[in-house]
């Protein structure tokens, strides 16, 4: 007599690195031979994991079903048995929450589009600046807690590394690069004072992301560095700028110091306070904060470059163009060596020159142009923070690109 048997094999994963003294499997045997299926049985076996159960596990289908694993779906006798095909399943919620990836390409193409056709940004104007940067920086807070400021205090060292090149390095930088396209140049004050005033403010949260896309590990202590530049740059920034640009262009410090804090601590501050006390409500918006903020942030990158397109365009834009771009050259290059000089010893010490090369070379340029637009009347105090807020971008993802090719 012509019989055959179907036999299902379903047991719990067995990983490689543990010891193991016992398994349970589920054994339904179906006899095709004109008996109704046996009833399911249980087999307790005292199986040791050794190095020959990787070659064992190989010979039998091994699928991870519950204890309660239930029989109503057996196949049926008079059909050849084949398993499901697996099925991929799409959750939304994850495709929101990885749209971050996308953010180097929309800056690329926010940038084109402002070039190309300016009205689909200029819509967008001065006054939606404020409350877009709050925007983001409550995304930030949303996404922090007290563990990630906990975790990144036991690097003071590389904190202060990213302090210093944020609050003293890049405001050098600033200040240099600011006299000379005034007496080098010959541009205009306000375009002198428009570079410092991009070099006083914090850093930009794309450094955060960026140092994430090269060095994930880092992430947490570049998220605590800017944090923290961008708390005391309520102080910080209205104290630079009058140093540095004081004597040039009056500065109304205290409205710097009231505007700083509605735009900047206020939203982290909720946002935090929100994660702390209403972790459901959290949960239910962090998914879809990503993809708005990649839509905020091509906006704020975009709009700039298409309000002031004229100044951009005109014959001394290419001259303000290159000086921002060797300004923010200038604090990439500053960042990594100085940091690689002071930690040449750490284990990480390549890790820490990217992270800190990102913290010092990437400036909150929306906050500079929000404050030129508020506290300077002279229009073209904005135009270096409009093109600032472009390279500033293009350049930290270009070094990304350029770091994770290197590492792979």
């Amino acid at each position: 007599m012509n019989t055959s048997r179907i036999i299902q094999l379903y047991t719990h994963p067995l990983p490689h690195h543990h010891h193991l003294s016992h398994f349970q499997i589920k054994l339904p045997v179906f006899l095709r031979c004109g008996l109704s299926p046996s009833p399911n049985f249980l087999l307790s076996s005292p199986i040791r994991h050794s190095s020959n159960f990787p070659h064992w596990s190989t010979r039998f289908p091994v699928k991870c079903v519950p204890l309660n694993y239930s029989d109503s779906a057996e196949p049926d006798p008079g059909q050849n048995y084949s398993p499901d095909p697996p099925q991929k399943t799409v959750y939304i919620l994850e495709i929101l929450k990885e749209s971050n990836s996308l953010l180097p390409h929309v800056v690329l193409a926010s940038t084109l589009l402002a070039l190309i056709f300016p009205p689909s940004f200029t819509w967008f104007t001065s006054r939606y600046y404020a409350p877009a940067l709050g925007f983001l920086m409550f995304a930030v807070g949303v996404n922090s807690s007290e563990k990630d400021f906990l975790e990144a205090v036991n690097r003071p060292a590389a904190i202060f590394a990213g302090y210093v090149g944020q609050f003293v390095v890049k405001p050098l930088l600033g200040y240099l690069f600011g006299i000379i396209s005034v007496t080098v140049f010959g541009l205009p004050i306000g375009i002198g004072a428009g570079i410092m005033l991009v070099s006083c403010v914090s850093g930009a949260q794309l450094s955060s992301y960026a140092t994430f896309l090269t060095d994930p590990q880092m992430a947490p202590l570049s998220i605590v560095m800017t944090s923290l530049s961008t708390a005391s740059a309520v102080f910080l920034t209205p104290l630079l700028s009058l140093l540095l640009i004081g004597k040039r262009l009056p500065v109304d410090v205290r409205g710097m110091v009231s505007s700083i804090t509605q735009i900047v601590v206020t939203p982290i501050l909720t946002g935090l306070l929100l994660n702390r006390f209403f972790p459901r409500v959290c949960n239910a918006i962090r998914p879809f904060l990503p993809p708005m903020s990649v839509l905020v942030t091509a906006l704020c990158v975009g709009a700039p470059l298409a309000i002031n397109i004229e100044s951009v365009k005109s014959p001394f834009g290419v001259t303000i163009t290159l000086l921002v771009v060797a300004f923010h050259f200038s604090a990439f290059i500053a960042g990594y060596i100085l940091s690689g000089v002071v930690f040449r010893n750490a284990p990480d010490v390549k890790a820490l020159q990217r992270t800190i090369s990102f913290e010092t070379g990437m400036q909150s340029s929306l906050l500079a142009l929000a404050l030129a637009n508020r506290f300077f009347q002279d229009p073209l105090v904005g135009v270096p923070p409009a093109i600032s807020t472009v390279v500033m971008s293009l350049m930290g993802f270009s070094l990304v690109m350029l770091w994770a090719n290197k590492k792979d």
